[in-house]
């Protein structure tokens, strides 16, 4: 069975971006985010890939979508999360990567999330789900501050057991 994880930063409102971007300059994130996907599957929706532009590399990028003509190369296309999750046979992790809709559908499937939490506000648009935190534990955190001075911590938060 794959291990499914959310991967998301936010800041200390639960944004996630603005205008299809991330509203904030993190290198550490990016490249904690490059650590920890590398090597399995992705799985986003459509605007978040056109945010990316290109299929990240060393990655298998399924892409969900209501349009069932969009097509890229280096992407596996699907209508729904459980048609992503169907593609998945066979894999020991993968990763929910955005947007805000997936992350809402995904978030009573996944069993894990790795979370960047920034602690500053931005003007975002687009939010993380609210967390019921009795059904979350968290089992890491490693506090940061960048090189810009904004503080982050890496969380990885673990689904209670029933």
């Amino acid at each position: 069975m794959t291990l499914l994880t959310i991967i998301v930063a936010t800041d200390a409102a639960n944004g996630i971006g603005i205008n299809n971007r991330l509203p904030w300059h993190l290198p550490e994130d990016l490249a904690h985010f490059k650590r920890l996907t590398t090597g399995h599957a992705i799985i986003m929706g459509r605007k978040t890939f056109d945010s990316i532009g290109r299929p990240l590399p060393n990655r298998r990028n399924i892409v969900v979508t209501r349009n069932a003509a969009w097509r890229h190369e280096g992407v596996e296309a699907v209508p729904s999360l459980e048609a992503a999750r169907r593609l998945l046979h066979g894999e020991a992790k993968a990763f929910i990567i955005g947007g805000a809709q997936i992350y809402a559908e995904a978030l009573p499937l996944v069993d894990q999330i790795e979370l960047t939490e920034i602690g500053q506000s931005f003007d975002c648009d687009a939010f993380f789900p609210a967390l019921n935190k009795s059904e979350w534990r968290e089992t890491g955190r490693i506090k940061h501050c960048s090189d810009a001075g904004l503080p982050y911590s890496f969380l990885t938060l673990r689904r209670q057991s029933a």
